[in-house]
């Protein structure tokens, strides 16, 4: 069992905010829970609301799991049912939700969004997705290349595609725990260059390049959900950026293959790659869950 840290943050809507010390003790927390199907109480008698203006299989499916793993209870509350700054202002909602409920976990469209519900609510809230970053899904994968090297420190992970959220998660955690990124994306598509130069990034155009000498090779989706106008022009800019077998030859046998799914075959990935024996998209699936619950045991058990 891993003991909490006594003064968790508030709220987790980025790594700005977080120290070594608690991400090295959140994954150590989800590689023990993992390994002993941790259920537990940490969470008894308290709720947890799930306010989601984008659909989702995996960050739902987890939260509500773990949440109900160490004994408490996820309310659900889509778009639909509350209409998040439309029917009802952010600030109202918060105001609203901290009266019962004991943490928000939120999946909007932006991230003021959920900085709102953070300024606004005197409960903890975590970002379960915005269009700057997914921290959730940067912990899953962090446990994923933790257990699949042993280790975090001097890994070198390629990323091919957009500059996007899950990138800039990946950003914030690369100095906390040694990990080393290198971007291969088109012009127009560069990640937050604060974020690049504190992580000791490198910006490359040629996948082929970034990709050598890589233990670990992450693409993403090249349009995102409220992207979909977008969808024609970024596949004629994306063109070259696939990540097929023959690019995972040039990163070496020992390399692994991580996307946040789901995957758009024939555009970023082909079929072949998230199915072939190098891909642990679906560990990084699995991990969420252990992760979430990890996450939860700090921030609110």
């Amino acid at each position: 069992m891993v003991e909490p840290l006594p003064q968790p943050p508030k709220d987790l809507l980025d790594f700005s905010g977080l120290s070594a010390e608690l991400l090295h003790q959140i994954l150590e927390t989800a590689r023990w829970m993992k390994r002993d199907q941790y259920r537990g109480a940490e969470l008894a008698g308290k709720s947890l609301a799930l306010i989601f203006e984008k659909p989702s299989l995996r960050t739902r499916t987890t939260l509500e799991l773990a949440a109900y793993q160490l004994g408490g209870h996820a309310v659900y509350l889509d778009q639909k049912q509350i209409g998040l700054g439309q029917r009802e202002p952010v600030r109202d909602v918060a105001k609203n939700l901290e009266r019962w409920v004991d943490a928000i976990a939120a999946r909007v469209y932006k991230h003021e969004t959920v900085a709102a519900l953070a300024q606004h609510a005197a409960v903890p809230v975590i970002n379960a997705l915005s269009d700057r970053t997914h921290p959730l899904q940067a912990l899953a994968d962090l446990l994923t290349l933790q257990e699949t090297f042993g280790r975090l420190s001097g890994l070198r992970l390629a990323y091919i595609g957009d500059g996007n959220n899950v990138l800039a998660s990946l950003l914030e955690a690369a100095p906390l725990v040694g990990l080393e990124i290198v971007v291969a994306c088109p012009e127009g598509y560069d990640p937050d260059p604060q974020l690049m130069r504190q992580a000791g990034a490198t910006l490359l155009r040629d996948p082929h390049a970034a990709v050598q000498g890589a233990h670990a090779v992450y693409t993403d989706v090249w349009t995102s959900m409220g992207q979909e106008a977008e969808a024609e022009r970024r596949r004629r800019d994306f063109a070259g950026f696939t990540v097929t077998p023959e690019l995972l030859r040039h990163a070496g046998p020992d390399a692994v293959f991580l996307h946040c799914l789901p995957a758009h075959y024939g555009e970023e990935v082909t079929e072949a790659v998230v199915h072939g024996p190098q891909s642990r998209v679906f560990d990084q699936a699995e991990n969420r869950l252990h992760t979430a619950k990890a996450l939860f045991y700090h921030l609110l058990g």
